[in-house]
């Protein structure tokens, strides 16, 4: 019987990347996230390997061997949607932490997922930067932007995905074929077909009757365009996540963590937010994956995770090159 790869998961979330490692045949040891809900959600799902608390509290130098480290350090200062300061930044800054405990751990491989502002913050010297302190440690590194529709995720949601293999390691870390095109990209519909019978993280959230009555003035695909600026429904917005409903023949757009009502994500059918299960659904979890938190912190503990299915094509791409 072989013995499982293991992981160092850092700034974990709820465990999208890591649950994609694990089904394909990797073994997370060490997992740390500074969000308390968050690493509820990831102790009933994964066990109690989860130290909860800030990085900047953890003692990296007690880490246990890892073959490998994985994690998306904080993205919102890297943010295309909001001001960012990029690696001037404190939270910025954090991805320092990521190459400490490569530098610590050693380990034969690192993945680190962030967003795609990533590669134009602070005119392009953010990721030339942490390439560069990556490189420095003695790994050979590429950062490339994924489409997850791409690798079967029905969400349209770019990151980048910065990896590094060990310069000892025989090889190249070689990005993974597409499994999918737009001509047959997973369609939104088909991804919540049969999702109202899911018991867990699957509430409806509570409207008010003028929110309802601008969402059932939009089409699906449709967003605060679709109304016309005449109309007594018209609402002034800055991103086009507001009130952007989804197509059932299409792949949902980018799903958000953050934001106020007018940025949750409707459904093509009813006049209504997702649920929390949509929302799951559309990133390709499991219906047995219970999410713990209000459902605000759900929200977005979702809308802060790597799709499961992509981690685990590129879990397989890393696991072949071991």
């Amino acid at each position: 019987m072989s013995v499982k790869p293991r992981l160092v998961s850092l700034f974990s979330g709820c465990g999208g990347m890591d649950l994609g490692f694990e089904q394909a045949g990797f073994e997370v040891v060490w997992a740390n996230d500074f969000n308390l809900d968050a690493t509820k959600t990831y102790i009933r799902n994964f066990g109690p390997h989860m130290h909860h608390g800030p990085i900047e509290e953890m003692n990296l130098d007690e880490l246990p061997q890892a073959d490998g480290v994985i994690g998306g350090f904080p993205c919102q200062d890297f943010s295309m949607i909001w001001k960012r300061g990029g690696i001037e930044t404190e939270r910025g800054n954090l991805y320092t932490y990521f190459v400490k405990t490569v530098e610590t751990v050693k380990p034969k491989f690192f993945i680190a997922e962030n967003v795609k502002g990533l590669v134009t913050a602070n005119s392009g010297k953010a990721i030339e930067r942490i390439v560069d302190d990556f490189a420095d440690l003695g790994y050979k590194v590429r950062w490339d932007i994924y489409n997850f529709a791409d690798y079967g995720v029905p969400q349209l949601r770019q990151r980048v995905l910065i990896v590094g293999i060990r310069d000892d390691i025989r090889g190249f870390f070689e990005r993974p074929a597409a499994s999918r095109s737009a001509q047959n990209y997973v369609t939104a519909g088909e991804a919540l077909a049969g999702v109202e019978n899911v018991p867990y993280n699957n509430e409806h959230q509570n409207i008010k009757e003028r929110t309802r009555r601008i969402i059932d003035a939009i089409p699906p695909g449709g967003n605060f365009t679709s109304i016309p600026k005449d109309s007594e429904l018209y609402v002034k917005g800055m991103i086009s996540h507001v009130y952007r409903r989804l197509d059932a023949k299409k792949p949902s757009t980018t799903i958000i963590a953050g934001g106020g009502g007018g940025t949750w994500g409707y459904h093509y059918d009813e006049p209504r937010p997702l649920t929390n299960r949509e929302r799951a659904r559309l990133f390709g979890y499991p219906d047995d994956f219970v999410f713990e938190g209000t459902v605000t912190e759900v929200r977005r503990q979702i809308g802060n995770s790597v799709p499961p299915p992509a981690a685990k094509i590129i879990a397989t791409a890393i696991k072949k090159l071991l």
